[in-house]
């Protein structure tokens, strides 16, 4: 009877091990279940955020380049309202110059032996010359014409032409990049002319190259300039909606 009784413990204790052993297998297999479960929820949740990433970054590089298309047609558009500008004004200018020169005298028989200071008194020469600078504005060769233009303000300081020349001596150096030199021959506009029809759109010029200097200040000073000494011309209506953009 004891002995039974030993062979019966000793297989219940061998059915408990058994089923402990089933039940360490199964919670081992949960275990690993939920480690994979989470770790692919984590790499699902990586991948997701590396995708929002992206996307961000194209969206981002897709604006980068709508602003940078939109700055290049800005500036085309300004470069070509500025050529236009130039035109209008350059041919302003050959318009009156042809009401205002003069009819030249008719020659005299010694004057091949005309003084240089009489030559200097020549309104058809002062004329000549004047056209002959600002023909080569025209063809856009700057360095030529600011040489021939401070020539002509050199020779002729008292030529009712004098603050014109002056006027694209400026312009003529803005044209070359060289913003220091143009708003030293403009401000001569603006203090020895300043009743001249020039006069007002030194102050403009002065204020483009202050502008391009990186000089807020004085670009807000100049345009208040214009509005203030010309009120009621082009110059200064241009001066109110170039302050009305600051």
């Amino acid at each position: 009877m004891r002995r039974l009784r030993l062979v019966l413990l000793i297989a219940s204790l061998g059915a408990t091990q058994a089923q402990a052993g089933i039940f360490d297998d199964e919670e081992a297999r949960r275990q690993l279940t939920d480690f994979r479960i989470k770790t692919e929820a984590r790499f699902d949740q990586q991948a997701k955020a590396q995708l929002e990433l992206s996307a961000q970054i194209q969206r981002q590089a897709d604006e980068i380049a709508r602003l940078r298309g939109l700055l290049e047609t800005l500036g085309y558009k300004q470069e070509v309202g500025d050529k236009r500008t130039q035109d209008f004004y350059l041919d302003l200018d050959s318009r009156l110059r042809k009401f205002e020169t003069p009819v030249a005298a008719a020659p005299t028989p010694d004057s091949t032996n005309t003084p240089a200071a009489a030559i200097k008194g020549d309104p058809a020469k002062e004329s000549q010359d004047y056209e002959g600078a600002l023909n080569q504005f025209k063809a856009a060769k700057y360095k030529e014409a600011a040489a021939a233009f401070a020539a002509f303000v050199q020779k002729y300081p008292d030529s009712s032409l004098a603050p014109n020349a002056q006027y694209w001596l400026g312009n003529a150096w803005y044209a070359q990049r060289d913003c220091k030199r143009a708003i030293e021959a403009q401000s001569i506009v603006t203090t020895k002319y300043p009743d001249s029809a020039k006069a007002s759109d030194a102050w403009l010029a002065i204020a483009t190259c202050q502008q391009e200097l990186g000089n807020p200040t004085g670009v807000k000073r100049s345009l208040e300039t214009v509005i203030a000494k010309y009120p009621n011309t082009p110059a200064a209506e241009s001066a109110q909606q170039r302050l009305k953009k600051k």
